[in-house]
């Protein structure tokens, strides 16, 4: 008895039709017609977990495990090869809460098959477990959803509040209030549309740098131009301050630096690497207003609030400096790998 070439080979490729034989796995031998030869006790046992309490040497394989199919819609194509040994592929089949992973090896001489062998694998855990994690973010996602919706209805009130506000100072408070509630709900509505705990902060980043521009100051003529790119995929816990740091520089840029008059707002990101490996991201906002007050920047609600996520969430610094050519320029450095990890 044998095979062409070495078996196991370990330069085929594994995946969903192949896989490398366990020592636990049980082993069923075939014949050239499917019909059982051998079955290992480990062979045995999976098959009695699946439902088939009789002998299985000297029956075919296929009617064995059509016998145990509960629902036939959901067979793998791959099936009727692999449990008559024809194909080098492996399938799964279900009964009674029982998952099992068949394997099929042919078995060849010079001229033509003489059998086969079927390894068995009960992989109901690994299963149970895949639906436990489908079932986790299902409810995750609908978590987000409903913490989008939440932000964007506090957002709304908010928005209708300053409507009727009568003081200026008041109704600017409400109008900043919202936008950052709207900023992080712009997160978790990303969030909702993924199965990972991670956001595409290029793609969010570029949809609220635009808004907040407009948002800051919709009778005004404002540019946004943006270069580089982030790091893409970015955990919520970091995705969520460093959008409210941009959206705080950003409207501040337009509503200071601008100061109601046309201009332009950048946004840049780079990534560099370090000596010990760490991912350094360092995002710059500039504008071509009127530069930087005497004695330096002024220390309003929405720089405090952005000096707090910088230090305290995101574990960076931040500095400002003239533009050259005239404007400001704020410099945002962070280490990924501190807070990836």
């Amino acid at each position: 008895m044998g095979t062409l070439g070495l078996w196991p080979d370990f330069a085929t490729p594994t995946g969903s039709r192949r896989g490398a034989p366990r020592v636990g796995d049980g082993l069923i031998r075939l014949d050239v017609d499917g019909i059982v030869q051998y079955a290992s006790p480990n062979g045995v046992s999976a098959f009695r977990r699946l439902g088939d309490v009789e002998t299985l040497e000297g029956r075919p394989l296929a009617e064995i495990t059509t016998a145990l199919l509960k629902d036939r819609r959901m067979v793998d194509e791959t099936l009727p090869l692999v449990v008559t040994g024809r194909m080098p592929w492996r399938t799964e089949i279900g009964s009674r809460g029982v998952s099992l992973s068949l394997r099929a090896i042919p078995l060849r001489d010079e001229k033509e098959r003489f059998g086969a062998l079927v390894l068995c694998r009960d992989v109901s855990e690994l299963r149970r477990r895949e639906m436990e994690l489908v079932s986790k973010d299902a409810t995750i996602r609908e978590i987000h959803h409903r913490v989008k919706n939440n932000l964007q209805t506090v957002a709304a009130l908010l928005r209708m509040q300053s409507r009727r506000m009568v003081s200026d100072e008041g109704k600017l408070g409400l109008e900043q209030a919202m936008r950052r509630v709207s900023t992080i709900a712009l997160v978790h509505e990303t969030l909702s549309q993924g199965l990972a705990q991670s956001v595409d902060f290029d793609e969010l980043i570029s949809r609220q740098f635009r808004l907040s521009a407009e948002v800051a100051s919709p009778s005004q003529a404002v540019r946004t131009e943006r270069s580089g790119d982030f790091v893409g995929e970015l955990p919520s816990d970091l995705a969520t301050p460093l959008a409210l740091v941009i959206n705080e520089l950003v409207t501040n840029a337009v509503e200071h630096g601008l100061s109601g008059r046309a201009g332009t707002v950048w946004l840049m990101a780079n990534r560099r690497t370090e000596a010990d490996g760490e991912e350094i991201l360092r995002v710059t906002i500039e504008d071509d207003g009127v530069g930087l007050p005497p004695g330096g920047h002024a220390e309003g609600l929405g720089l405090q609030i952005v000096r707090t996520l910088v230090t305290s969430e995101l574990g960076g610094t931040i500095e400002w400096s003239t533009r050259p050519g005239g404007g400001t320029s704020v410099t945002l450095e962070l280490g990924l790998q501190l807070n990836q990890n």
